[in-house]
């Protein structure tokens, strides 16, 4: 109980901007970033996901659309 309490007080206390920003770029320093090599093959391995989806997609619209053309003549 006596731990909600602090926590109450302590997130009542206020916005501290200053701090907030020293603690972002403290936590930007520890990220991996990553190579231009690897954004190239991720952003090109998210391309194909795209076509194929998007393929599968026309088909599944093409199927259908047929069926309920032969379904409602």
């Amino acid at each position: 109980m006596a731990e909600e309490k602090a926590a109450a007080v302590s997130s009542s206390s206020g916005f501290n901007l200053i701090k907030f920003l020293g603690e972002t770029k403290a936590e930007m320093g520890k990220v991996s970033w990553a190579t231009r090599q690897e954004l190239a093959i991720d952003t090109a391995v998210v391309g194909v996901a795209v076509v194929i989806v998007c393929a599968l997609i026309w088909v599944c619209d093409t199927f259908f659309s047929r069926l309920f053309t032969l379904i409602l003549r």
